[in-house]
């Protein structure tokens, strides 16, 4: 965490910043927008350096990122899920004391180097960054600043070359235990139903690869690709992402949990009708970081290992789904009418 004092506000540290923006070495510049009075605000800033696009409107299907833990949990699992290592907040002085505080929290959260470009004098910053281990001045400091690779993210999803995180050791035909996304102790739960308990006995993907070749993902044209990668919310993304490339319904993506995603994110399973009928399926590379997005959405939550991931959009009938399906190119996308129907 670095706070850059620049008390002339000089022109060539906007300039410098600005220009240090480049996703694709893990390197953002976030740029608040002013005056705004919505709470997840900065939020909404932070996925929009990172290319999302939130649906505009009063009857918007986005409408649950208006809350700031949501809005928050959201850009923590994007930004953990492609890699972002530093990121840089433009005229952070213009930030509320509230805001600022979002904003360590979600730095802690996914371990990311921070810099705030604090763009007045010295003796205005408030006492939460007056404790900060770093605080820098003039162009020198800030370029040698710029040019420092960003640490690796404190719970890194999808980091490129990373090696895959541990595998599922599977008991018996219908057993499956050790998974590591369990973080904190789970409540009590009810015993599983029937049709819970199938869906628990069904091995993950890691484990069924080594049994079956996985099928290869159905195309989907760039304009559906690009309008999928730039949906906000990460199950969101990641869900229709799924019904794109395999053509499931609902039925079947209900019971995707995060063992039936390989470490890598190159495999997924998808569950037929009783779990009698599952299918592995080669993840597209374009799909790979909304995929990952949303198992880091779940597990950040968190939730019990045999949950679904996409469980929150699952609820009154898929509604998140529905109104951004409608809001796609459908004419490119390879959606069958009925893919919708739960």
């Amino acid at each position: 965490m670095t706070v850059v004092v620049d008390e002339q506000d000089k022109v060539w540290f906007t300039r410098a910043a600005l220009a240090a923006h480049c996703p694709g070495i893990g390197r953002i510049t976030v740029h608040p927008t002013p005056a705004s009075s919505s709470p997840a605000a900065l939020a909404h800033d932070v996925l929009y350096t990172m290319g999302k696009r939130l649906a505009p409107g009063p009857g918007s299907p986005d409408v649950w990122l208006d809350s700031v833990e949501a809005a928050w949990l959201a850009a923590a699992a994007w930004a953990q899920a492609t890699g972002v290592r530093h990121v840089v907040v433009l005229r952070a002085h213009l930030l509320t004391v509230r805001r600022i505080g979002q904003l360590l929290t979600w730095q802690t959260v996914t371990g990311v180097q921070l810099t705030l470009l604090w763009q007045r004098e010295a003796r205005t910053l408030p006492p939460v960054l007056t404790r900060m281990e770093r605080c820098l001045s003039g162009p020198g400091g800030f370029e040698i600043l710029l040019a420092e690779p960003g640490p690796i993210p404190a719970r890194p999803f999808f980091p490129p070359g990373a090696p895959l995180p541990p595998v599922p050791v599977l008991k018996t035909a219908g057993e499956v235990s050790g998974h590591p996304s369990a973080w904190l102790p789970q409540e009590p739960r009810p015993s599983p139903t029937r049709r819970e308990r199938r869906a628990l006995d069904c091995i993950g993907a890691m484990a069924m690869a080594h049994l079956v070749p996985a099928i290869p993902a159905v195309h989907v044209a760039p304009q559906s690709m690009a309008a999928l990668s730039s949906l906000a919310h990460p199950l969101v993304a990641g869900a229709l992402s799924v019904m794109a490339f395999t053509r499931v319904n609902l039925e079947s993506l209900r019971w995707t949990r995060d063992l039936d995603v390989t470490g890598d994110v190159s495999v997924i399973k998808v569950h037929g009708t009783a779990h009698r009928s599952c299918v592995l399926y080669t993840v597209p590379g374009w799909v790979r970081p909304l995929l990952a997005a949303a198992r880091a959405h779940h597990r950040l939550d968190p939730n019990p290992v045999g949950d679904s991931v996409f469980a929150p959009v699952m609820r009154a009938e898929a509604r998140h789904l529905h109104a951004h399906a409608g809001r796609l190119p459908s004419s490119d996308l390879p959606l069958p009418a009925d893919a919708l129907v739960p």
